[in-house]
């Protein structure tokens, strides 16, 4: 018990509370959409709990690397807009052939080699942009909690100074004592039951699989697995991303007709499991993937009540652990981001556009501010921009040589004549 690895159990169980309690919601919402009994939310969850479960077991312990899996908050919200009045089976068959691209792009190495081409402060970056709201957070939730939240970040100094190795874990402790004492747990209706799986044949059309299936593969392309891979790459870990994706995809591809809509690596949670804070040892980080995926199993297996069990929890408190756990992540991603002067101009744009927030097409911020990071770099270092840059210095020069000798030179004063600013 002495050598048992007890932050990583912690940030395991801050990565599932933090995924769950975070959109849930959102994944029961896009399930009423496509008209789903409760019978079928129940199997989305199982399903979904499953596949995260499954994959971050199995690719953790594979590659000794903390990999966590979820689903695509994105593709959720997506879903909302997309599923209404549209059949059961044709919404399975719009999974089905997102997964299949998924599973294509891991298999030949699409999405490897074009990740493989971010520079590492730019990936930096888009990790630090997409983590900042969460350490501001903290502080968002001291106002309204604030005897709370002020505790759990006293409790979390104290122990940064004392017991780094447990710091998440005795601050997540002291949270659930002050709410219990502060009455804001709250148990009253939760309640214990097992999910089912229900079969959904899938059927296909070319207006669902164009208007849902590619859209949701290049949603959680673009908004999951990307950031996905730069907080892994973030972190110190080469683990080749190809196999990660297919098997997310063939995961994805099985459990679909039970409702399994997206299998994603994980981005902002991922960051919770690869950070110090997890644990002191790189090399050991992988058990926080492997506690996630237990808690995730234990998810799929409780289905729907599991939004009961974890809306029990204050959000005050929910926002302050999440953000106390990325602290350090944070702190590294900014270092590594401007650590190259000469990209650090490109690194900073991708966080500014990141932090920002700003969606389009369906697709979040994440996606944007790397791809604005890349142009700015581009045009900053490419030969492009170096030409760029030396045609406006040969200008300034140009100007600087022809206003200059307008001034007396003191050892010629009449170098300053007509003669002098003709020739020039």
């Amino acid at each position: 018990m002495k050598n048992f690895p007890w932050s990583t159990l912690a940030a395991g169980f801050i990565t599932v509370l933090v995924g769950i309690t975070s959109s849930a919601a959102i994944v029961f919402q896009a399930a009423e959409t496509a008209g789903a009994t409760q019978a079928e939310i129940s199997s989305w969850m199982l399903a979904l709990g499953l596949g995260m479960g499954v994959t971050c077991i199995g690719l953790s312990l594979r590659y000794k690397t903390p990999i966590v899996t979820a689903w695509s908050t994105p593709g959720a919200a997506l879903l909302i807009t997309s599923l209404a009045g549209v059949p059961m089976s044709a919404a399975i068959g719009a999974f089905v052939f997102s997964a299949a691209l998924s599973t294509l792009c891991g298999v030949t190495g699409w999405f490897e080699r074009a990740m493989d081409k971010i520079p590492l402060s730019i990936a930096a970056a888009m990790l630090a942009g997409i983590l900042m709201r969460f350490g501001m957070d903290v502080f968002v939730a001291m106002k309204l909690q604030f005897w709370l939240v002020f505790a759990m970040f006293f409790a979390y100094l104290l122990c940064k100074r004392l017991l780094p190795r447990y710091a998440i874990i005795l601050v997540l402790g002291v949270g659930v004592a002050i709410a219990a004492r502060l009455s804001l747990l709250h148990f009253e209706t939760f309640h214990v039951a097992f999910a089912k799986p229900v079969l959904t044949l899938p059927t296909f059309s070319w207006t669902t699989v164009i208007g849902i299936g590619i859209p949701l593969f290049v949603v959680n392309m673009a908004s999951q697995n990307a950031p996905g891979v730069a907080v892994l790459r973030a972190s110190g870990y080469n683990t080749p991303i190809s196999p990660l994706i297919t098997w997310t995809g063939i995961t994805n591809l099985l459990l679909a007709p039970f409702g399994c809509f997206s299998l994603n690596l994980a981005a902002i949670t991922a960051a919770i499991c690869s950070g110090k804070e997890a644990h002191e040892d790189p090399h050991k980080r992988y058990w926080a993937g492997v506690f996630a995926g237990i808690f995730y199993l234990l998810v799929g297996i409780f289905g729907a009540t599991v939004g009961e069990l974890f809306a029990a929890f204050p959000k005050e408190l929910i926002l302050a652990i999440a953000g106390l756990a990325l602290f350090g992540t944070i702190a590294n991603a900014l270092r590594v981001a401007m650590s190259n002067d000469s990209q650090r101009e490109a690194a900073l744009i991708t966080f500014l556009v990141t932090a920002s927030g700003v969606s389009f097409a369906g697709i979040g911020a994440a996606f944007w501010g790397l791809l604005a990071g890349a142009l700015a770099l581009f045009v900053l270092t490419s030969r492009y921009g170096a030409g760029a840059r030396a045609v406006s210095d040969a200008n300034v020069a140009v100007a600087a040589n022809v206003v200059q000798p307008m001034a007396p030179s003191p050892r010629s004063p009449s170098s300053a004549g007509p003669a002098s600013l003709r020739q020039n």
